[in-house]
């Protein structure tokens, strides 16, 4: 079912909580790569954070049309699938973005995975298709 209000209140839950989101980009020969990322729901956009130079970043560059995915750690079948194009790669160089994804995530307050020399940074998301599973009725 897709989703004429595009982001709803159930999108934003899953957004917010602490599920692993799932993006695609495209590779040179057009083939799809998946990579597990932290992200969040701001203001209208989906917010990946990664490392600079990473292949999902090479691909973007080229092409900025992504998917994303996530679903409930709870419930498997509470998921949304996104369709959007990156807008925007926001420099994270203070990980002040990735010290917010591991409160999320983690619930501590500094990103523990910090690399020499790693620049991170956040891809701006706008969501143009939303794919989100219709609520299940249960009967007895």
């Amino acid at each position: 079912m897709v989703n004429n209000k595009l982001i709803d209140d159930k999108v934003i839950k899953l957004f917010s909580a602490k599920n692993l989101v799932f993006i695609a980009t495209l590779m040179k020969d057009g083939s799809p790569q998946l990579s597990p990322v932290w992200a969040n729901y701001e203001d209208g956009f989906i917010l990946v954070n990664t490392a600079e130079g990473r292949i999902k970043h090479k691909n973007i560059l080229r092409d900025p049309r992504v998917a994303v995915s996530v679903t409930s750690n709870d419930d498997p079948l509470d998921m949304t699938t996104i369709r959007g194009t990156v807008i925007e790669i926001i420099p994270d160089y203070q990980y002040h973005h990735a010290d917010k994804l591991t409160q999320q995530y983690l619930g501590r307050t500094n990103y523990p995975f910090k690399q020499p020399d790693e620049k991170r940074i956040i891809f701006k998301i706008k969501p143009e298709k939303v794919f989100v599973l219709p609520e299940l009725q249960m009967t007895d």
